[in-house]
């Protein structure tokens, strides 16, 4: 189950991406010459008009193959022969439906919740220590050590990722910003421990989008701060998960939630999990597509921007040098963070 779950996850992420290409290409004139989910031969394929549309048998990817997209061509709907600005929209569509995507999902997700968490402080335990240190009941967390504080998630990143359980937090009291410094939290067996809760918000439809918005700015923050841990060495390649490491994830989310002794699975919590994780992945796809990395859509975003900056484009035998060494790049980091992924399940 796991497995089939994690392919409809990818496969719906690589769809919307791809289409996003296919649908941008399409209003902005360019030939798409095939337009495939899956890699390797194919299972199924119609040509429909100029464009052949195939299922291919790994389901690993896809991709909107466009006339003139990696070199040269007389095709007047030739990619390379658009303006560059309909080029980066093209470019930068696929990112687009991911983002889109994740919001939808995340959408849904608070639509089924009994309450959203929010970042308001409801109440105390008995004597505890981050009242005694400056927090009150009513205070609205808005930023940790200077991060910018959106969701219970954001708290929970900061509380959790610091040394020493004390904390300069900025909160919202009677409608002003107070500045408290030195706020502490208990550490036991060096984990934080939480000594307040936060009141629940109401579902709306104005809430649900809301609540939608701030998680996709959590999540696609996080992404961006957990590469920067890896650069500085906090994390290393091994903290990484690849589509193995989210198929024993999941296989350990169906796990917890099904009882023991009726083999019965909750449902409710299960989707609960999966939507939320979902979300990530898909927002995780879209941040990670739009890097400045050879061979992603970031990486032809920057040609693209020197093009518009030079007033001609690069060659593109030296555009595909370079995305051909960062294609390469990337399989060899899939084989490794595959093969560390396996090593953690055995």
């Amino acid at each position: 189950m796991s497995i089939i779950i994690a392919i409809l996850i990818f496969g719906l992420i690589i769809l919307l991406h791809e289409l996003g290409h296919f649908l941008a290409a399409k209003a902005n004139g360019v030939k798409v010459n095939e337009f495939a989910m899956g890699m390797g031969p194919a299972i199924l394929k119609k040509q429909c008009g100029e464009t052949l549309y195939a299922l291919r048998v790994f389901p690993i990817g896809g991709y909107c193959a466009m006339e003139g997209e990696d070199n040269g061509s007389e095709d007047g709907r030739a990619f390379c022969n658009k303006p560059v600005w309909r080029r980066i929209v093209i470019v930068c569509a696929g990112v687009f439906m991911n983002l889109v995507l994740g919001l939808v999902i995340l959408m849904i997700h608070t639509a089924t919740l009994d309450a959203i968490t929010t970042t308001t402080i409801s109440k105390f335990e008995e004597d505890a220590l981050s009242h005694s240190t400056g927090l009150e009941v009513g205070d609205k967390i808005l930023r940790i050590n200077g991060m910018r504080i959106f969701t219970s998630m954001d708290m929970s990143y900061q509380f959790t990722n610091d040394n020493d359980g004390v904390y300069d937090i900025v909160v919202e009291r009677d409608g002003k910003k107070v500045e408290l410094e030195d706020v502490s939290l208990k550490m036991e067996n060096d984990v934080i421990h939480y000594d307040f809760w936060v009141y629940p918000g109401k579902i709306t439809f104005g809430s649900c989008i809301s609540q939608a918005f701030k998680q996709a700015v959590t999540d696609a923050r996080l992404i961006y701060i957990s590469l920067g841990d890896m650069v500085k060495g906090k994390y290393s390649i091994k903290d990484m998960s690849g589509p193995v490491g989210i198929v024993d994830s999941i296989d350990s989310v169906i796990d917890s939630e099904t009882d023991k002794e009726t083999g019965k699975i909750d449902w409710g919590s299960l989707m609960d999990t999966i939507l939320s994780l979902s979300a990530f992945i898909t927002i995780n796809v879209g941040i990670f597509n739009i890097l400045p990395l050879p061979a992603l859509d970031g990486g032809r975003l920057i040609f693209l921007i020197i093009e518009g900056i030079r007033g001609k484009p690069v060659k593109p035998e030296h555009e595909g040098m370079v995305h051909t060494v960062g294609l390469l790049a990337l399989f060899a980091l899939m084989i490794i963070i595959t093969v560390s992924d396996i090593i953690k399940i055995v």
